[in-house]
């Protein structure tokens, strides 16, 4: 059979031909993509015609289209559909991505010829392109001597092999915390629809009988704010906590502990004095001390506020709380202090309906999109769905991939992956994927969303609106290619459509009766909005200090043994608070250990939320859900991409600098 990914696709917008790609392609295309890559780049340096921007930094961003093609593929199978197959090839493939990377950004021939390029008389996302590539080349280590870029070659090798392994034992991980549960009684407080899905689970998993509560990726699981079994409770809790630091096949901390120490070593070899000096020098943050000290003024509050949350919930009880405890207590006190019950709004919750009536609708209003879905487009996994995405003028936009459901292939959490970003240059469309892992319904049944769920979907579109919205000339800048602490800007500004009037009214209709969901409702999640601040910010704000104290290791300084690592460091920030776990711990943090994206820069959630929080002021102030703010949004922000300083587009769009105090509002902190 011929490799499907060996050519561009012929399907709409370039959508692989998932129904022919078998696992062995994925090898043979990425390697296929990594020699031509190596040509086109020797057919650069070679040129015997002074460096200029066409035949230099044009030419990069055009060459590479089999390898960019092949890599978004194989990486969208494995983080969302890892099988055995799949996994086998990231052990064999990340070493040599990883090697080629070095190949390009080490080549100082390639460096020179982009250093030779005059800018004068260039367009500024031109201009800003070599500029782009020049500090790119000069992070990477291109004026390192022999010996540095040798062992920087090696470092990056042996901290793509352990990222690798590192995510595989959390994947593992995450599948064997799950408990079985034969004695039906101990579900009490379970929805009829959760016990439905946790039995297919069991019987998906191989079990003849019982019910399976599967894990998500954090600390907190989700059946913790249900379940009236303490015991039970407990179990989860427990299991969650234990992830990767029990010992046996799953444990991850020694893979932890070598990573710190390599990208400690790596940062200083680079010049600088521990890797989260040397990961913030490309983002928007000015420096490490700038966000220790707005880590430092939300944790004091956030600590306080949920000392407070515990008074409450302990006076609920009606006996000492015990971490296990603190999400069914809340859930009470939503219950009888604020007239919410979460679980009751559940049926106004369908996934299908939250998705055509919510965040689609959403996105018409704001953006004049409107979406159609391709049941003729075959996704990587059958629980996939493929929408068309048209914009205001009937044109084709792009195409967007719905995967929501959790199953074993599937790492944890949920996020945004790119089969093929925008760019004019090469005449690309985007498409984006979106994953989440809710439990997948029994046949037949709707998926009725948690709140959490629900904020999680309309957070994932915010990253989809950012890719396919994305006008820019080089697929370097596109969608979501913007500093890691801004990425995640856009999308937590499109969770403010979640309970907008326009919105809410729309989707919020109960599965069966299509009763919309009542207005007393409304009224009372407003009312209970800051209930839970304190533990979900302290929750965060450990993650985020904990990624730090290992990230600003210095080379040499032993972090000895990783738990009583962890809980120095969340002392020494005082964070500790043992009823509020991390929301992650080292042993399944793999935002910052498997791959590294987030790596010293967990806190760039709550440095993007500043200018979140200031964003939907300005909505706000201007009329809320309507084409003109939309029309604005998406030509000074979401469709510039990195093609210009993203701070500079930020003050297009607002007028001025981000203002803190809309955060410290929203989480009940001033």
């Amino acid at each position: 059979m011929t490799n499907p990914l060996l050519a561009p696709s012929s399907l709409p917008y370039g959508l692989p031909a998932f129904a022919e790609v078998r696992d062995e392609h994925y090898a043979e295309a990425v390697r296929a993509g990594l020699a031509e890559h190596l040509r086109e780049i020797e057919a650069i340096t070679s040129s015997g015609e002074a460096a200029d921007f066409n035949n230099t930094a044009a030419a990069m961003e055009r060459s590479g289209a089999l390898l960019a093609r092949a890599v978004a593929a194989f990486m969208n199978a494995v983080s969302s559909h890892g099988t055995d197959g799949i996994r086998a090839l990231e052990t064999e493939l990340m070493p040599e991505l990883s090697a080629h990377d070095d190949a390009v950004h080490l080549n100082r021939a390639l460096y020179e010829r982009f250093a030779a390029i005059a800018v004068d008389g260039l367009d500024d996302e031109s201009a800003r392109l070599v500029s782009e590539w020049l500090a790119a080349f000069r992070r990477s280590g291109v004026t390192l001597d022999d010996a540095g870029q040798q062992r920087l070659r090696g470092l990056n090798a042996e901290l793509s092999r352990l990222g690798t392994e590192y995510g595989q034992r959390v994947a593992k991980g995450i599948n064997d915390a799950a408990i079985l549960v034969t004695d039906e009684a101990e579900l009490a407080g379970m929805p009829e629809d959760d016990r439905a899905s946790a039995a297919q689970a069991a019987r998906a998993a191989g079990h003849e009988s019982g019910w399976l509560l599967t894990f998500i990726q954090p600390t907190s699981q989700p059946h913790l704010s249900v379940l009236e079994n303490r015991a039970l409770r407990r179990r989860i809790f427990e299991a969650s906590v234990s992830r990767g630091s029990s010992g046996g096949p799953t444990d991850v901390l020694g893979l932890a502990t070598d990573m710190a120490g390599l990208r400690a070593e790596k940062a200083e070899l680079l010049g600088f004095a521990n890797f989260a000096d040397f990961a913030i020098d490309d983002q928007t943050a000015p420096s490490i001390a700038a966000v220790r000290e707005m880590l430092g003024r939300l944790a004091l509050a956030a600590v306080r506020n949920a000392a407070a949350e515990a008074e409450v919930l302990t006076e609920a009880a009606g006996h000492a709380l015990e971490p296990w405890d603190w999400e069914f207590y809340s859930s009470k006190v939503l219950r009888e202090k604020y007239a919410l019950d979460e679980q009751a709004l559940r049926p106004y919750l369908d996934l299908d309906r939250v998705l055509a009536d919510g965040v689609f609708h959403a996105a018409g209003e704001l953006f004049g999109l409107t979406f159609r879905e391709r049941t003729d487009l075959v996704g990587y996994h059958e629980d996939v769905r493929v929408w068309e995405v048209m914009d205001a003028d009937g044109s084709g936009l792009g195409l967007f991939l719905g995967d929501y459901f959790a199953r074993p292939t599937k790492r944890g959490g949920a996020w945004m992956n790119s089969l093929s970003d925008q760019s004019r240059l090469l005449g690309l469309a985007p498409v984006i994927v979106n994953n989440l892992n809710i439990p997948k319904p029994a046949p037949g049944e709707p998926a009725l969303l948690t709140l959490d769920e629900l904020r999680t979907v309309f957070h994932e579109f915010g990253h989809a609106l950012h890719g396919l919205l994305s006008d820019v000339e080089y697929p370097r800048f596109s969608g979501t290619n913007v500093p890691r602490d801004f990425v995640e800007y856009p999308s937590q500004v499109n969770e403010m459509w979640m309970f907008a009037p326009g919105v809410v009214d729309h989707y919020a209709r109960h599965h069966k009766t299509g009763e919309p969901l009542p207005g007393e409702d409304l009224e009372r999640l407003e009312a209970a909005r800051l209930w839970g601040e304190g533990f979900a910010t302290t929750e965060y704000l450990g993650a985020s200090l904990l990624d730090l104290a290992w990230h600003t290791l210095r080379l040499g300084e032993d972090a000895g043994d990783a738990l009583a690592f962890e809980a120095k460091a969340l002392a020494d920030a005082g964070i500790a608070v043992p009823l509020v776990p991390p929301r992650y711990r080292t042993g399944y943090f793999q935002h910052i250990f498997a791959g590294g994206w987030y790596a010293a820069g967990y806190w760039s959630y709550i440095w993007s939320e500043v200018l979140d929080a200031d964003t939907v002021e300005w909505f706000r102030e201007n009329g809320g859900l309507t084409r003109a703010n939309g029309e604005t949004f998406r030509r000074e922000l979401l469709s510039r991409g990195n093609s210009r300083d993203p701070l500079a587009s930020f003050r297009a769009f607002r007028g001025r600098d981000a203002d803190i105090e809309p955060l410290i509002a929203r989480r009940g902190l001033a």
